[in-house]
């Protein structure tokens, strides 16, 4: 059987789509998993910490752009945009879409501690809907 190749999708391809990758890396071993963004800037240094709080080590990950993705290594896109416009994915590959906040945030009213907090609830979030996903599907 050919392992199920996941694309996670989201607009800067550094926090939301960069936890999922990691987390699904840890969850779903023996699936090519990526991750890319249609503006990709780099990973925020939060998503590498609540990362490492679970035994995962993203200091290597990099932004990536949508369209550096060959469709022909996809079968299953799923989107992470909840507030923005999500990126589009050619190709056949099946799609759901997962509308998580974007932790990421330039208000200065928020301590890093808040911000911790931010990408601890989507990485959180993130974990259990992959976990569904893997009861369901692997």
């Amino acid at each position: 059987m050919t392992p199920t190749r996941i694309l996670f999708l989201c607009v800067a391809n550094s926090a939301r789509s960069q936890m999922a990758e990691g987390l699904a890396r840890q969850l779903l071993p023996g699936h090519l998993i990526q991750s890319a963004g249609s503006r990709p800037s780099q990973v925020n240094p939060y998503a590498i910490e609540v990362l490492a709080e679970v035994g995962i080590d993203a200091g290597t990950h990099s932004s990536k752009s949508v369209q550096d993705i060959d469709p022909a290594t996809v079968d299953l896109v799923i989107t992470l945009c909840a507030e923005e416009v999500c990126p589009l994915f050619l190709g056949k590959a099946e799609r759901l879409h997962w509308p998580i906040q974007d932790p990421a945030s330039d208000d200065p009213a928020l301590t890093p501690e808040a911000l911790r907090a931010r990408f601890r609830a989507g990485r959180d979030e993130l974990r259990q809907r992959l976990e569904a996903l893997k009861c369901d599907r692997f």
